[in-house]
């Protein structure tokens, strides 16, 4: 039994399925975790909500800044963009169902016994592993009751910047929801600063990237993370990036990390959509 974990696919069927059969993946005994982005901007986001959900606990899948924005889409609180792909699924005879599943996903998973934490994105230093899951579990409290679509109509916004526990209302969900979803940088303080994109060393002088930051509580956890394209792999600072581009035509990526040998495994990606 092994246990994989894959970079964002954001709607690449083809290319996970050509990553499973080099991984020679067995679904009746190994499982995947997914860093979240599973739908959008890529050309089949249907097919891999309908593959990942057909296994069952096999699958571990957090959700993502895309996820999150297909469900708003479909709940009608935001518009379709540009670039998204999401149209056809939205249009499927069995979107009820799988807009139902991936509203179930977590913001984030942790495994005691692997000593491992799954997310999309960051998390702020503030927050330690008891605190990240109880905020987390907040979020999913919201996005699995019948207030969802309310929360839907107050998730878009970069304000509040930073994290504060008196926090109530839309302010503290948006908060957790883009250090979740969106996070890269910020400053010592853990103010968020969400334009910058661009791999470290390209951003201004007072933002490190969020795990670097020195006061962080979750240092002593072993991160995966998906979400920054411009970062690529990235095994150290206790964290492990995943997200290697694969819809704009660069790779998608595995690790096993079930064994402690942490192997690397990719397959390269036609592009769909161009980062710019």
């Amino acid at each position: 039994m092994a246990i994989y974990a894959i970079g964002d696919v954001q709607g690449c069927f083809t290319a996970l399925q050509q990553l499973l059969a080099d991984l020679d993946f067995d679904a009746d005994a190994d499982t995947l975790w997914f860093t979240g982005d599973l739908v959008n901007r890529g050309p089949q986001s249907a097919d891999v909500l309908r593959f990942v959900m057909g296994l069952g606990e096999r699958a571990v899948s957090v959700l993502g800044n895309h996820d999150l924005h297909l469900l708003a889409v479909a709940a009608g609180k935001a518009k379709i963009k540009r670039h998204d792909t999401i149209a056809e699924l939205l249009q499927s005879q069995d979107r009820d169902r799988l807009l139902g599943w991936l509203r179930r996903r977590p913001l984030l998973h942790h495994d005691a016994d692997l000593g491992l934490t799954l997310i999309h994105a960051g998390l702020l230093p503030q927050w330690d592993l008891g605190a990240a899951t109880t905020v987390a579990r907040e979020v999913e409290c919201m996005l699995r009751g019948r207030d969802a679509d309310e929360f839907f109509a107050h998730m878009y916004g970069n304000r509040p910047p930073v994290w504060r526990e008196d926090l109530t209302g839309w302010d503290r969900l948006r908060v957790i929801v883009n250090a979740f979803t969106r996070l890269r940088y910020c400053d010592r303080s853990g103010r968020m600063d969400l334009a910058p994109t661009g791999a470290p060393g390209s951003q201004p002088k007072h933002l490190l990237p969020w795990f670097q930051l020195p006061d962080r509580r979750t240092k002593a956890l072993t991160i995966i993370f998906g979400h920054w394209s411009a970062l690529g792999i990235w095994q150290k600072d206790g964290v492990i990036g995943l997200d290697t581009g694969c819809v704009w035509g660069r790779a998608l990526t595995a690790v096993r990390v079930d064994d402690g040998r942490r192997d690397f495994f990719q397959v390269c990606c036609p592009q769909q959509q161009s980062p710019n």
